[in-house]
Formats: structure tokens, sequence, C-alpha cells
């Protein structure tokens, strides 16, 4: 199901190989936060896909948990931005953006942010995997989300 959407979405989408239950199960295990179903699914039939630009649309399972450890473990980011912990990155935008599922009490396990890498802005931008790859597929540039909100 997700080759084809994407495929469809996305005719330069690169796609890597399945990952298996076990490696899906580290992310849990590693960041201590419950990998939501559509990414389970996404990443049984692809561990990770790209665009014709190498911009992750959504990394790999070990992707997903360097990205995360790092942001989480580094202290110069500790000085410089609020906490990741509820977060869990699952992409970027090619120019230091990043996508990722919101994990805080209270919100929706499927609801996809932005962080700016400048601003250390969280900006809410799809209610799902789903329809965050539609809406990015949907507009031009790499500042998709961008798009109406004035910036």
């Amino acid at each position: 199901m997700w080759r084809e959407l994407i495929g469809r979405l996305y005719s330069d989408a690169e796609f890597a190989a399945p990952a298996p239950d076990e490696e899906i199960d580290q992310i849990e295990q590693r960041l201590g936060q419950r990998v939501p179903d559509e990414l389970r699914e996404l990443l049984r039939e692809t561990s990770g896909v790209q665009d014709e630009y190498g911009s992750g649309l959504v990394w790999s399972v070990q992707e997903i948990i360097e990205q995360n450890t790092e942001f989480r473990q580094s202290a110069d980011f500790a000085e410089l931005y609020a906490s990741f912990d509820q977060l869990m990155f699952i992409g970027d935008n090619g120019g230091g953006d990043q996508f990722a599922f919101v994990q805080a009490p209270g919100e929706r396990l499927g609801d996809v942010v932005v962080w700016d890498h400048e601003t250390d802005e969280r900006t809410w931008v799809a209610r799902s995997l789903k329809d965050y790859l539609e809406s990015r597929a949907a507009s031009d540039g790499d500042d998709w989300y961008k798009q109406g909100s004035g910036q």
C-alpha cells in the first residue's frame, strides 16, 4: 500500500529494502516511544524513502534512531533548543528542517509537526503520515509547509 501510494505521489522516489519487525522494534527500545502504526506499516514495506534530491521523505529505521538520539543527547542542542523528547523525527526537507510525530500527552499519536532549525518552532503540518506525504507531494519546493503561513 505505502509503496504504491508513494510511487503515485513521487515518480522519482527511491525505496529501501523492507525492515523486519525486530528492527522496527529497536526504535521503540532505543527511543522509549511507540512507533505509530502508519510508520510501522511503511517501514515494513520500505525502510526509508528519498526524493530525487536525496531528501528523506521518510528515514530508514537506522536513521530514525541515529537522528533522534543525536538530537536528544547533544549538549549543544540542549543549550539552543527546547527538549526533543516528545518528538520522533522521521524525515527532513534537505535544508535543515525536520518532520516528526508528536509523542506528547494529550496529543494524537499520528500528528506530524515540522521543526524549524532556525527558530526552534514546532508547527503542525499533518494529521497522519499519509496526510504528510500527500501534502508534501501536492506543493512545490522544499518549504511546502510554509506556504500560506506568511513566511
